[in-house]
Formats: C-alpha cells, sequence, structure tokens
C-alpha cells in the first residue's frame, strides 16, 4: 500500500516512521510520501525520518516532496498532520483569549475556534484532492487540532475519514503504569467529544477494575490531571486532563497570567529539536521529543491504519459519527469512543447513557461544535460569534464580540504552515 504523510515536517515524523516500522507485519507499505510545503522542515524532519528508515531496513520507496498531489496520487492511506499558521499562529490564539479573560488554549475555547477557522478549508481542500487523486478506498486519518471540529468537516462534506486523538492511549498508558501491567492488557472505556471525554471504565483483561484504579491511585491521577481529588471522587470517573480547563477554569486563568504561555514553551521545545535533527549521525528520535506534548500519538496512528487495512476488528479510541452511540447527542455528533476497527471503518461500541453531569457539558460543547464547523467551513463570521457565545469558556456576547476581531479576522493573514499536532 501507499500511505502520504502530509505536513510531515512535523518534529514527530520520526516517531511516526518508526512505529510504521514496528507495525512492518501488519502494514505492508511498499510507498512512503513524506509531503511538507516548508522545504527546511522537509529537509531537516524527513532527513532524519530517511535515516530511521534505513536503519530498520525498509524495503520500499520513500518519497520526499513538496508537490501535494505526488503525495496523494494513489495513496491508499491520507495521515493529516498540519498546523496552519504554525506556532506564531497559536500564541496569538492563546495571548489573545487570555487577555479578554478566557482560558487561553489552542484547541479548547476562543483559541480552539481560531484555529478550526484557519485550518478546516485547508484540509477540506487536501480532502478534495484525495478525493481527486487517492485510491477510492483510500481513508483519511486525521490528527489535526482541533480534531473533533476538523473531523465533523471532513465527514459533513463526504470524505471517508476518521479522528485520532492520543489522549486514550496516554491514559491507557499511565493506568497501566499504576497496575503494573502490560499496557496491552489494559482497554479504556473513554467516551464524550474531542478534548471533552471521561474514562468510565477501566477493562484489565475484560474485567472492570475502575473502582480500585481510583481506590489505589487517585490522588496519583488527580496530581497528573491538576485536579483535585474530590473532582474525580465526585464523578466516579477518571476525566480527561483537558478537563481542567473546565473543572478549574478560574485557576488556569490565574496561571494563564504569570506564566509563560505554552505556544513560547513549545516554539522552543521545537527549535532544540530541528538543531538535534540536523546531526547526520542521529538516527532515532530524541529523548527531547517527549517533552513535545502529544505522547503516544504516532503509535495510536500508525496501530489504527494497520488495523483499517488488515481488517483486524479490534477496539481503539477514535473520533466518528454519533449515529445513536451516546443518547442526548444527535446522529452527526461527532463523538470521541471505543470503536472496532476494520476495512470498513470504525463501528462505536454500545454506551451507557452519560450521566447528567457529562451529558450537560457534552451538549454544551457539541453544539458549539456544530456551530464551528459550520463557521470555519464557510468563513461565516456571524456563525463564528455564535460559536463564541455558545462555548462555555466564552459564554457571552461582549466576549465574544472582542474576540472575534482579533481572533478571527486576522485569520486570512495565516500562512499555511504544516507542522506538528500537539496533544
Amino acid at each position: 500500500m501507499k500511505v502520504a504523510v502530509i505536513g510531515a515536517g512535523s518534529t514527530y515524523t520520526p516517531e511516526l516512521v518508526s512505529g510504521l516500522m514496528s507495525e512492518r507485519e501488519r502494514l505492508d507499505v511498499s510507498e512512503l510520501v513524506l509531503h511538507d510545503i516548508d522545504a527546511d522542515r522537509r529537509e531537516v524532519v524527513c532527513g532524519l525520518a530517511r535515516r530511521i528508515l534505513e536503519r530498520d531496513g525498509y524495503a520500499g520507496e520513500l518519497a520526499i516532496t513538496g508537490e501535494l498531489d505526488r503525495a496523494l496520487d494513489g495513496a491508499d492511506a491520507v495521515l493529516v498532520q498540519i498546523r496552519v499558521g504554525g506556532q506564531a499562529a497559536r500564541l496569538r490564539d492563546e495571548t489573545i483569549s487570555a487577555a479578554c479573560g478566557c482560558v487561553g488554549q489552542e484547541t479548547t475555547g476562543a483559541g480552539g475556534l481560531a484555529k478550526a477557522m484557519r485550518t478546516v478549508p485547508v484540509v477540506l481542500g487536501i480532502a478534495e484532492r484525495a478525493r481527486e487523486l487517492a485510491a477510492p478506498t483510500a481513508w483519511i486519518v486525521d490528527f489535526t487540532n482541533p480534531v473533533g471540529i476538523v473531523t465533523r468537516a471532513l465527514l459533513d462534506a463526504g470524505h471517508r475519514a476518521i479522528g485520532l486523538c492520543n489522549v486514550a492511549i496516554t491514559m491507557q498508558r499511565q493506568i497501566a503504569a499504576h497496575l503494573g501491567v502490560d499496557p496491552a492488557r489494559v482497554l479504556v472505556d473513554q467516551v464524550g467529544l474531542n478534548h471533552l471525554t471521561w474514562i468510565r471504565a477501566v477493562l484489565l483483561d475484560g474485567h472492570d477494575v475502575l473502582p480500585d484504579v481510583l481506590g489505589s491511585f487517585g490522588d496519583a491521577l488527580a496530581e497528573e490531571l491538576e485536579l483535585p481529588r474530590g473532582v474525580i471522587g465526585a464523578l466516579g470517573a477518571i476525566p480527561s486532563y483537558y478537563l481542567r480547563y473546565y473543572y478549574g477554569e478560574r485557576t488556569v486563568l490565574a496561571e494563564q497570567r504569570v506564566v509563560t504561555p505554552r505556544a513560547e514553551v513549545v516554539a522552543d521545545i521545537e527549535r532544540r529539536l530541528l538543531e538535534l535533527y540536523r546531526d547526520p549521525s542521529l538516527t532515532e528520535k530524541p529523548a527531547l521529543l517527549e517533552q513535545r506534548g502529544g505522547a503516544f500519538y504516532s503509535e495510536a496512528a500508525i496501530q489504527l491504519v494497520a488495523s483499517l487495512t488488515a481488517d483486524t476488528g479490534d477496539v481503539q479510541v477514535v473520533d466518528v459519527r454519533n449515529d445513536a452511540t451516546l443518547a442526548g447527542l444527535s446522529p452527526d455528533d461527532v463523538v470521541e469512543v471505543p470503536a472496532r476497527i476494520g476495512s470498513a471503518g470504525a463501528v462505536p461500541l454500545t454506551q451507557s447513557p452519560l450521566a447528567p453531569e457529562l451529558l450537560g457539558l457534552v451538549q454544551h460543547v457539541a453544539a458549539y461544535e456544530r456551530l464551528a464547523a459550520a463557521a470555519a467551513a464557510s468563513g461565516d463570521h456571524d456563525r463564528a460569534r455564535l460559536a463564541l457565545m455558545t462555548h462555555p469558556l466564552v459564554r457571552d456576547y461582549d466576549s465574544a464580540q472582542n474576540l472575534l476581531g482579533p481572533l478571527i479576522g486576522a485569520r486570512d493573514a495565516s500562512r499555511a504552515t504544516p507542522t506538528e499536532v500537539e496533544r
């Protein structure tokens, strides 16, 4: 099969190709195309990727290109991991939101809407070209944030797409480490929306051990999630670390007044990583990459592509249409849930209804995502304003009005610079 990676200038691409080699028994990639429009990042990052593939004995064809059509032509899987506007746009999203008294985060709240408005048109353009050039059965696997909104826009436009986030695999690994077991024995029943999920069951060898996990490791999990222990106890579930922006909104806002923006931290890590990648003797991902964020996303991505290709029927947490999976949401909402993966796509596992304290927030954010996806696809600023008013981290008209111009009005000035997905 042919795999195309769009946005291969990501500093995570070396990890992605390492994962590709680890799955070579299930995933027979005869041609791998690494695409990026940034010539310098393409040379540096893909140069390291080439050395890793050579070290591991990759026998297929490798192409590194800035031509989108070359990457998409005949592709069986298209992996999209772009960052439109680069870290400069992210910094603007975070700092403008915080200055207006709203949480400054690149995928959640006002910053997430700004990112969606920049990103969705570019991803839809890539997908339209893939529809013309890729194999008829090709899957678009989206890692590009905000994943839920981007995936919804792709599905609304009729594309064969699945969204993927690293939160589930990260939580699976953390919980397995607490239990002292192989992660392969652990399945997390993580449900909700992208970056708005809760783990309602932890299956160890098929048996739910969530009560034991909460009882034995609740304090450690609370510290890792940066949430009060009482939050986990009250919910009886393990929230995603993105729930901190909702359950600890005032604390986050106070911190953002004094700490260095995450975008600046990440930009510095990226600069250091790229310097390391330039070393022609480097043939493996450096330890510094672990500080970048997005842990295990590359591993999850390769597992998903391998399962789609091999029709394995294993269970993975992905972003798909709700249909009738979560009661209280519309069939066309995009949810993040465990699903059985095969060549026909992802079939969500049956889920019990969400508790009221979870459902209310999910419905609130799902309404925002519906508006945000439509606004981003159309460029409609009035709908974007409604989306901001609807989001629980913005809420009021004055805040939405004050944010709209600085965040959304500048979007056309952002240059499409594929870099990495940050979780």
